[in-house]
């Protein structure tokens, strides 16, 4: 009753399904993989922030260019406050608000963005408070340069004067009239009465959208292959069923399967 197996048609079908199944699972593995790579990684960011804000602050030429084992590190960095902006569409704490970013001029070296704090409400630049005057030294948490569109910054443009929708060197190039790092720092306690902004962990490292996409693609392609499974079952019991009725008589011929029949007549 089984011969028809080894038929052509079903020699072509089993082949496609001992190919199928292996290659879902192991695309439904590596998917899973990297979820759990996310996880791990997101795990270690937090050790490491917190390890990072327990540590001294080393000077800013030590950390750069800005990578996984640096975001977040404690810098410090010495210079005079030049231009001031507004980040717009930034939440604290489930609460809308802005940050207040100020460039800070270093007498070696190119500005450095700093986040002095954040504020609740539409940004204004009245209520924004002036940086302080003269050399500081600044503390804080060493970000890497956002990316618009990701992780909820802003990518809308027309933003009024005196506003940035992306903390990055590639935005504030273009507002100011020097050099700026391609990294940022948050301030461990907010100037001049502002609340304090948390670093963000790495990118790459969060649980954010694309951890949960690869979770998704796991379970799409575990179901893809259960589907194989079920569909190669799915057409063995209908031969079967065919292979029974035409023993039987009650397949009229010409609905036969020419492959089909022959087996059964050899049989």
């Amino acid at each position: 009753m089984y011969r028809f197996l080894l038929t052509p048609r079903w020699w072509g079908i089993n082949v496609f399904v001992l190919l199928a199944i292996p290659f879902c699972v192991f695309m439904g593995s590596w998917q899973l993989g990297r979820f759990e790579e996310r996880m791990d990684s997101h795990r270690s960011a937090d050790e490491r922030a917190s390890a990072d804000r327990r540590q001294a602050a080393r000077p800013l030429a030590q950390l750069l260019p800005v990578d996984k084992a640096t975001s977040g590190a404690q810098t410090t960095a010495t210079g005079r406050y030049a231009d001031q902006l507004l980040v717009p569409d930034r939440e604290l704490d489930g609460r809308p608000g802005y940050y207040v970013l100020t460039l800070l001029r270093q007498d070696h070296g190119k500005a450095l963005p700093v986040v002095r704090g954040w504020l609740p409400g539409t940004p204004d630049p009245a209520k924004a408070p002036a940086p302080p005057a003269g050399e500081v030294t600044v503390t804080g948490a060493l970000q890497a340069s956002e990316t618009p569109g990701d992780n909820g910054v802003s990518a809308r443009g027309g933003l009024p004067a005196g506003q940035t929708g992306a903390i990055s060197s590639a935005s504030l190039v273009n507002l100011v009239p020097y050099g700026v790092e391609d990294a940022f720092v948050t301030l461990n306690k907010g100037d001049s009465g502002m609340k304090a902004v948390p670093a963000q962990a790495a990118a790459q490292t969060g649980l954010d959208l694309k951890a949960f996409q690869n979770l998704g693609y796991t379970g799409e392609w575990f179901v893809f292959a259960g589907f194989v499974v079920f569909m190669w079952f799915r057409l063995l019991r209908r031969e079967v069923e065919l292979a029974r009725d035409a023993e039987m008589g009650l397949v009229p011929e010409e609905d036969r399967d020419p492959a089909a029949s022959s087996d059964y007549a050899v049989r």
